[in-house]
């Protein structure tokens, strides 16, 4: 593959996401991930401060996305209910990815420093939609509530998800696990 096709940057993650599968993450190299992917160290870097950031690279992506979907939801909507709302229209997102999201999730599991930077994105999702509901008019600690509520809804449901067999869309297993927490909330 010559090194001036389009596309560099999705060249460069899938090229990551397949070393680190095949070798592990810590064993894989920027300079090897460049080469898989037909491209320089040097277009590397221009990419990615650190073959971390290659797998989360969709991190400000996404989290836009939830903010933004959050902040159009009906003023008077419940928080946990403009959540759940936000949570499905971010699902929509997902619908062709579950290979992508599986492969991506089984590299981070299997890396400390991986799950460590898993957990700061997820930290940072919940920070902007808690303030995202501040804005809403939402008082503390409400809004902070509800934003670290739908950050776990997200991440149980996601996890059922990628382990399941991909037949039933991410919307669903998200559906699931925020009733769940519902039940769990009311004791019923």
């Amino acid at each position: 593959m010559s090194r001036w096709e389009p596309n560099a940057r999705g060249r460069l993650e899938q090229a990551a996401l397949d070393l680190y599968s095949e070798r592990g993450f810590e064993q894989t190299t920027a300079a090897q991930i460049a080469e898989r992917a037909g491209l320089t160290e040097r277009t590397f870097f221009r990419h990615y401060a650190d073959k971390r950031e290659v797998l989360f690279a969709g991190a400000p992506l996404l989290e836009k996305l939830f903010v933004d979907t959050l902040a159009e939801t009906g003023e008077k909507t419940a928080p946990i209910d403009a959540i759940a709302s936000t949570l499905n229209a971010v699902a929509a997102v997902f619908l062709d990815r579950y290979e992508h999201a599986r492969q991506r999730q089984a590299v981070i599991v299997a890396s400390s420093e991986l799950r460590e930077r898993e957990l700061i994105k997820l930290a940072s999702l919940s920070a902007a939609l808690a303030t995202t509901l501040r804005g809403r008019g939402v008082d503390e600690p409400a809004a902070s509530l509800a934003a670290e509520a739908g950050v776990a809804v997200f991440k149980v449901g996601f996890a059922r998800w990628i382990n399941g067999d991909g037949e039933r869309p991410l919307a669903e297993f998200l559906r699931e696990a925020l009733s769940e927490l519902k039940t769990v909330a009311t004791g019923s």
